[in-house]
């Protein structure tokens, strides 16, 4: 989390300005037309090749789940993140690494098109420090019903 010390005057941290471009940068490249699919997934696997190795293991493993129990979904970045979105581009869930914003633990989110409902409250978001086979079978769950 950053500290007040990190912060400018206009209230965001140098990760989060940081962050800003590179989706700022995602927008601009979304113009590419035929080649979008490919460089999509190129962009993913080069952020999570850059991460450290304990997060990459981490979004490589979730990318593995996502693959497998959601194969309709596109690969892509999203604010420098590995991510996942239906076909019209809506990020469906992703996974924020620890050191993007100096965090505790790493993150993997689900957004509003996620079919995740139950009830008055549900969670959205997950820490995750590793992932064991309960794990690995609770996000394939998660997954599969998101894309429900």
């Amino acid at each position: 989390m950053a500290t007040t010390s990190d912060r400018t005057q206009t209230g965001f941290s140098e990760a989060e300005r940081a962050a800003m471009k590179e989706r700022a940068e995602e927008l601009r490249a979304s113009g590419r037309g035929g080649k979008k699919k490919a460089s999509d997934a190129e962009a993913m696997l080069t952020k999570i090749a850059e991460m450290p190795d304990g997060e990459r293991v981490l979004a490589e493993r979730l990318l593995a789940i996502v693959t497998e129990a959601a194969p309709d979904l596109l690969p892509k970045t999203w604010y420098g993140m590995p991510a996942w979105a239906e076909a019209d581009g809506k990020i469906v869930c992703f996974f924020q690494g620890a050191s993007k914003f100096e965090a505790r633990y790493s993150t993997f989110g689900f957004n509003d098109p996620a079919n995740l409902d139950d009830g008055t409250v549900w969670p959205t978001s997950f820490a995750v420090t590793d992932l064991t086979d309960a794990d690995v079978a609770f996000f394939t769950e998660l997954v599969r019903r998101a894309v429900a």
